[in-house]
């Protein structure tokens, strides 16, 4: 498995906005838990998983079906990687994200919040090019969606995401 890391976290209007890789930590505590099949947005240097889905794919016109899918979606896509993994949780597949946790929108209330959201204690170091940046402006949540998942909400540590 390719270990290095995804992107995600908008900050900026620049091109790399939205390229903030996903601590290694926190994929390796997640896909334990998990067993991802499909990393739902990644670049071929970054993937984490065997399958993926870059920008040109088009992960949000893609069939997520049968996986278990890890995302940290570009977050100036929130609201339509959340749509989107609302409706393939709905079609079968295991849906796990990583989003800043803006419980005041849309995407939060319509379609993260039929599953089990687990908000992190602290601020994840996201990396960009593969360096460890500076803590978050933001704090962040797990989410999760898809069969046998019940609606929940809780808090959970960096070094213990499952929170169990």
């Amino acid at each position: 498995m390719n270990k290095k890391l995804h992107f995600s976290s908008a900050r900026t209007g620049e091109k790399q906005q939205d390229r903030w890789q996903t601590p290694a930590a926190v994929f390796e505590q997640l896909n334990e838990e998990f067993g991802f099949t499909l990393d739902a947005a990644a670049e071929p240097e970054t993937a984490l998983c065997d399958y993926y889905f870059t920008a040109e794919d088009d992960a949000l016109s893609q069939d997520w079906s049968g996986q278990t899918v890890y995302c940290n979606p570009p977050y100036s896509k929130t609201r339509q990687f959340a749509e989107k993994a609302m409706e393939e949780s709905i079609k079968g597949a295991t849906v796990v994200m990583v989003l800043p946790a803006r419980t005041d929108t849309r995407a939060f209330h319509d379609s993260l919040t039929g599953g089990e959201v687990r908000f992190i204690k602290g601020r994840l170091k996201f990396l960009q090019n593969g360096q460890e940046q500076d803590a978050a402006p933001f704090p962040s949540m797990v989410t999760v969606m898809g069969p046998g998942i019940e609606p929940s909400m809780r808090k959970v540590e960096k070094d213990n995401l499952k929170g169990a």
